[in-house]
């Protein structure tokens, strides 16, 4: 199971640096197009870059949110948290877990709604469906929601305790 996780995990990472070297990329074709291009008098008409670059910019914080980041990763308050003891840490634990896992599946409807409305609507350059351009804040919605649940399930059985939580117990 490791291994697959591992494995997944790697693509993962692939999949969002995929994203953010085209948008690079497309970048480049801007600062081209609009300084280099220009000198020799060609106009090109490079809406499309933008709006893919925003796009992009979506799914890739989205996605590495969803299947690249750890829970350490995230920028986190938690001032009253770390200076409480493991109990207090388990229970701010569990409500945060159970606080994240009920908004998401309680939106859930009204975001499918939302998404699965934008069909009808296409992005105003690339003419692409703008209900496949907000699909994935579905997938992130629900990774998370799952994310939180495992977690949920580990702090109930007293299987995790972070990093800074062991090294806060060896003191």
């Amino acid at each position: 199971m490791k291994r697959l996780t591992h494995f997944l995990g790697m693509g993962a990472n692939m999949v969002a640096a995929g994203m953010l070297a085209a948008i690079f990329a497309t970048f480049l074709i801007q600062i081209a197009a609009r300084y280099l291009l220009t000198q020799f008098g060609v106009q090109l008409e490079l809406g499309w870059t933008i709006e893919l670059n925003l796009t992009l910019w979506l799914w890739l914080v989205l996605f590495t949110c969803a299947f690249v980041l750890h829970e350490r990763d995230h920028v986190k308050f938690d001032l009253i948290y770390s200076h409480g003891s493991m109990r207090r840490k388990r229970v701010f634990a569990v409500l945060s877990a159970l606080s994240i896992i009920v908004a998401l599946i309680a939106a859930m409807p009204d975001t499918w709604d939302y998404v699965s409305f934008y069909k009808i609507k296409k992005s105003p350059t690339m003419r692409i469906r703008l209900n496949y351009v907000f699909s994935i804040y579905l997938v992130f919605a629900g990774v998370i929601a799952l994310r939180y649940g495992w977690r949920l399930i580990d702090v109930v059985r007293g299987r995790d305790l972070t990093r800074d939580d062991r090294d806060i117990l060896a003191d």
